[in-house]
Order: structure tokens, then C-alpha cells, then sequence
């Protein structure tokens, strides 16, 4: 009988449940009760699912780092404010549907922070995507010619946080600043919006060009918006000192 209970819970893809139990006919005794082991049972199902969940998550957002908030450096030269930080880790900010822009020189740690982010966000069930913004420009480009762009944009449009990291490398031409301008416009007000950027901010309007829509998309981006300007050395010149 337990056999073929195992291979039902197999075949019902109650994978957590079938291990647990699997597990408990191997100590050769049942240490519950009849209520204890239901809930154990189930207990290791929803645990099970959650974390095939996360998994999945975290693989469609395709970080550029493996990065969690608890290994955020604190450093007091980052001018990092560890309260506002550790208060993104309960994802109010996408619950509220509000951005957080964060800037600074190169290497000091912009992409690993908004990477921190988006992986908590992941643990909690939120869908989130990362985007290198000109890798991200570059792909709505080639969408146009093979008649995927619309698809692109509703995804990139349902996602609860999208991370837009190296913002401002390149001046925007007219394609990308249109582009640009969809993307915000169709998330403002909906979903949350991280974007990272060596500039800072009082650069961007420069960058996107174009007064009327560089305007619009600061508007709908900065009122209200959390902002982390990262200060200090290079994150990556400092690992490179220590080998």
C-alpha cells in the first residue's frame, strides 16, 4: 500500500510530499500522529513548491549576480543608508508600485544592490527581470524585424520589478528614446522599476535627449522615486588589491 501511495503522489506531482513521506518509511517507523503526519506531509509539499517557485523566478530574471542583501558591504565611504536598504528586503516599494534609482561610479556596487534586490524580491514570489539597458534596447531593435516586439513588451510590462541596469552609456537615439518611453509609460503607476546608472540623475535628461519625451519619462521615473547615490572606491579595483 505504501508503494503504490509513493507512486501516486509521483504521478500527482506531490513531489515534497512523496520525499517526506519516502524519508519517513525509511527510519522503519512513523513518529506522528495521524494529524501530525498530514500536516508534516503537507508542510513539506508547500515547502517544496515554494522553493521550485523561487527557483524558477530567479532563473527567468537572469542576474548578473548571485547577490543577496545580507552580503551587502556597509561600508560608511559607500554613503549607503543600511535602513533604507534592509527595508527594500520586505518589497513594500513593489507593492506600491514605486522605483528606486541608484547611482554612482563604475564598480561600486550598483548592479550587485539592485541585483540583492530583485533576488529577495524572487524569494518572495514576485516576477522580476533583469535587463543590461542597451542589451535590452538592442533586442526590441532585432523584436521589430521578426514581428516579437509586442510580445516583448507586454512580458516586460507584467513583470512586478524590472531591474534596467548600465542606464546612460549611450545617448538615446530616437528608436531607444521611444522605446524607453513605452517601457516606462506602460509601468508607471503599475509596477515597480529599478534602474541603475554611472550618471547621476541631473544627467539623464541630457542622455535621453529630446525635451518633450525626456520630460515625460523623468517625470513619471523620479517623483517619488528612492534614490541610493553609492559613493567610494572601486568595489572591483578593491577585490583586485586584496589577491
Amino acid at each position: 500500500m505504501n508503494t503504490q501511495t509513493l507512486e501516486q503522489m509521483k504521478q500527482l506531482r506531490f513531489y515534497g510530499m512523496h520525499r517526506a513521506f519516502n524519508e519517513t518509511l525509511q527510519t522503519g517507523s512513523i513518529p506522528y500522529t495521524n494529524d501530525e503526519l498530514l500536516a508534516y506531509l503537507l508542510q513539506s509539499e508547500w515547502d517544496d513548491r515554494l522553493n521550485r517557485k523561487i527557483e524558477r523566478l530567479t532563473k527567468a530574471a537572469k542576474f548578473r549576480y548571485n547577490a543577496l542583501m545580507e552580503n551587502i558591504n556597509y561600508n560608511p565611504d559607500r554613503n549607503i543608508d543600511k535602513n533604507k536598504i534592509q527595508r527594500f528586503a520586505s518589497c513594500d516599494f513593489i507593492k506600491n508600485k514605486e522605483n528606486i534609482l541608484i547611482t554612482g561610479s563604475t564598480g561600486v556596487g550598483k548592479s550587485y544592490i539592485a541585483s540583492a534586490i530583485g533576488h529577495g524580491a524572487c524569494s518572495l514570489g514576485f516576477k522580476v527581470m533583469y535587463f543590461n539597458t542597451q542589451k535590452l534596447f538592442t533586442k526590441l531593435k532585432t523584436s521589430k524585424a521578426d514581428g516579437s516586439y509586442l510580445k516583448i513588451i507586454n512580458k516586460l510590462e507584467k513583470q512586478d520589478l524590472l531591474i534596467l541596469d548600465d542606464f546612460g552609456l549611450r545617448t538615446l537615439d530616437n528608436i531607444n528614446r521611444h522605446f524607453f518611453m513605452e517601457i516606462i509609460e506602460d509601468r508607471h503607476g503599475k509596477r515597480a522599476t529599478i534602474i541603475a546608472s554611472q550618471l547621476p540623475i541631473e544627467a539623464w535628461h541630457q542622455i535621453i535627449g529630446e525635451q518633450t519625451i525626456a520630460d515625460a519619462i523623468l517625470d513619471r521615473l523620479v517623483h517619488s522615486a528612492f534614490r541610493i547615490n553609492l559613493k567610494g572606491e572601486s568595489m572591483r579595483k578593491k577585490l583586485r588589491k586584496n589577491y
